[in-house]
C-alpha cells in the first residue's frame, strides 16, 4: 500500500485525537503538525510543532486534517486545495455559507478528496442501524428523534450549539434515511450568557416524508446521545455513547386486556439488543479517508453534504430567529 504523508493542522481536544489515529492506521505517516498555540497535549513527540499552516503545506504533504476552530477552516482548506493536498476538515464544515460554498468548489475544481468529520456516521450503532434499515428490518420508516445533551464543553468558543452538535445530528438523521431535510422549524435558548445558543430544538421533515426532532443542548447535567428510529415494524434506539444498538419489534401477541385493546395500534413486542463489532469512529473515518484518496472507496462525508448540513442547520437558526418554518432548496 502506497504510503499517505499527512499533516495535522490542529492539536487541541480534537486534534490530539486525530494525531493519535493518524500514527495508528496502516498506510499513512503523520510528518507534520501545525498549530500557533503550540502542543497543549503534548502529542507532537518527536515532530516540530510548526506555526502555521503554509509551514505544514511547505513540508510536503498528501494529505491534511484540519482541526482547528471553525472561522479559521476556509483559509487552510483553500491553501491546501491550492496546493494539491487532500484534506478532512472537522465539522462543520465552516462558518458561513459562503465559506463553504467557496471550499466545495476549491476542491472539486482541483479534482482532490475534500472531506468534512462528521464522525456520527462512522459510529458503530448506527452503522448497523442503517444496514438494518437498508434491508427491510424495519419496513417503512416513519419518524426520526435524535437527544444529544450534555454539561457545556469549555473548548467550544466560536459557534452556539447548533453548529457544534445539532450539525452531528443533522447529518446522521439525513443519512440514516437517506433522504436530506426538507423543511425545518426550530427554537433556541440562550441561557449561559453567551452570543450563542446553547440550547435549540429542530423539528423537520426530510424530502422522503420522514418526520423528524432534534433536541440538542449543552446545559444538561447528564450526557445522554440517543437516536430513535420508528418505523412500520417496530423502533430502533441506537446509543452513540455506547455504540449499542436496541429493536424494539411490534408485538404480534392478541391483547385481550379490554381497556388496553380498545386502542388500535402496535403493541409491545421483542426487544432484541444486537451484538457486532465496535470499533473506535475516528479509526474508521480515518480509513474511509484514506482509501478515498487512494481511489479504492467513496465512503466519506463529502464536502458538498457537509455544505449541505450546514444549510439546515443555518435554516433552523434562521427559523428560530423569526418564528417561521424554512423550506430547504430541493437536493
Amino acid at each position: 500500500m502506497m504510503v499517505l504523508r499527512a499533516g495535522l493542522l490542529g492539536v487541541g481536544m480534537m486534534g490530539r485525537h486525530h494525531a493519535r489515529v493518524l500514527r495508528e492506521i496502516d498506510g499513512v505517516e503523520l510528518v507534520a503538525i501545525a498549530d500557533p498555540g503550540g502542543d497543549p497535549h503534548g502529542v507532537a513527540g518527536d515532530l516540530e510543532i510548526l506555526p502555521d499552516i503554509d509551514a505544514l503545506i511547505g513540508v510536503g504533504i498528501d494529505v491534511a486534517v484540519v482541526a482547528v476552530p471553525t472561522r479559521f477552516h476556509e483559509d487552510a482548506a483553500l491553501k491546501l486545495a491550492a496546493a494539491g493536498v487532500h484534506t478532512l476538515v472537522e465539522k462543520p464544515i465552516a462558518h458561513t455559507l459562503d465559506a463553504g460554498r467557496r471550499m466545495v468548489d476549491a476542491f472539486a475544481a482541483a479534482g482532490l478528496v475534500g472531506a468534512v468529520g462528521h464522525i456520527e456516521r462512522f459510529n458503530p450503532a448506527l452503522q448497523e442501524l442503517r444496514r438494518r434499515i437498508e434491508a427491510g428490518e424495519l419496513g417503512a420508516v416513519y419518524q426520526v428523534v435524535t437527544r444529544r445533551q450534555g454539561p457545556f464543553p469549555s473548548r467550544i468558543a466560536d459557534v452556539g450549539v447548533a453548529k457544534d452538535l445539532a450539525s452531528h445530528d443533522v447529518d446522521l438523521t439525513a443519512w440514516v434515511v437517506q433522504s436530506p431535510y426538507e423543511r425545518v422549524f426550530a427554537q433556541t435558548a440562550f441561557k449561559s450568557g453567551r452570543e450563542h445558543e446553547d440550547m435549540i430544538v429542530i423539528t423537520g421533515r426530510t424530502e422522503s416524508g420522514v418526520i423528524v426532532n432534534n433536541i440538542v443542548n449543552w446545559l444538561s447535567p447528564m450526557k445522554e446521545r440517543v437516536t430513535v428510529v420508528t418505523g412500520e415494524k417496530g423502533a430502533f434506539v441506537a446509543d452513540t455513547a455506547t455504540g449499542d444498538l436496541t429493536f424494539y419489534a411490534n408485538g404480534t401477541i392478541p391483547l385481550e386486556w379490554e381497556s388496553v385493546s380498545s386502542f388500535r395500534g402496535v403493541s409491545e413486542g421483542d426487544v432484541t439488543r444486537y451484538a457486532f463489532a465496535k470499533r473506535e469512529p475516528l479509526r474508521v473515518e480515518h480509513e474511509a479517508f484514506r482509501d478515498a484518496v487512494l481511489g479504492h472507496t467513496t465512503d466519506v462525508v463529502t464536502m458538498e453534504q457537509g455544505q449541505r448540513t450546514l444549510e439546515v442547520v443555518e435554516a433552523a437558526l434562521q427559523s428560530a430567529r423569526n418564528g417561521e418554518s424554512v423550506v430547504l432548496p430541493a437536493s
